[in-house]
């Protein structure tokens, strides 16, 4: 994990504010859905893309019944009707 410099306080609701310097490297805009996990002890925030539920792959994921699948993973349960 690299060290930014960056220092920013929690406020009485527990929020934070992201730099923009960060949000526009990471390619964060406004209302993009962050996952927030612990690592160690650390807190890491991520920006959150859906992945296939079966392969993990976030690549022209779609939402089938509640539960993202990927094209491929769709053609192979496809096929093993």
């Amino acid at each position: 994990m690299k060290a930014t410099g960056i220092v920013r306080k929690v406020d009485e609701l527990g929020r934070i504010v992201l730099p923009i310097e960060l949000r526009r490297t990471l390619d964060i805009a406004e209302k993009d859905a962050l996952e927030i996990y612990v690592e160690g002890s650390s807190v890491v925030l991520k920006k959150y893309r859906p992945s296939c539920v079966f392969c993990d792959s976030s690549k022209d994921v779609i939402s089938f019944k509640g539960k993202n699948v990927c094209p491929k993973c769709l053609h192979e349960l496809q096929a093993e009707q």
